[in-house]
């Protein structure tokens, strides 16, 4: 049996843009918030996130985030004043 071939998950640009990120992070220039008050990014896990983020504000292929679920809402509706 043949392989079955994938597409690409992230683009070229992305991964630029990922590698950008981690030599900042290396170089001690990678801030955590957008106004760099948050203080220095330590973790490569982070520094990868923030390579991503980047990446699709410019619009390079990269997968979406994934959603956090909903939460399901209660099956009886509280009673007011019904504390324990």
């Amino acid at each position: 049996m043949a392989a079955k071939k994938r597409t690409r998950r992230y683009g070229k640009a992305a991964g630029k843009s990922v590698e950008s990120a981690m030599r900042r992070r290396k170089k001690g220039t990678l801030r955590r918030s957008k106004g760099g008050r948050g203080g220095r990014v330590k973790s490569r896990d982070q520094a990868i996130a923030i390579g991503l983020s980047e990446a699709r504000k410019k619009g390079a292929k990269v997968p979406a985030k994934k959603r956090a679920s909903k939460k399901r809402a209660s099956t009886r509706p509280a009673k007011k004043g019904a504390r324990r």
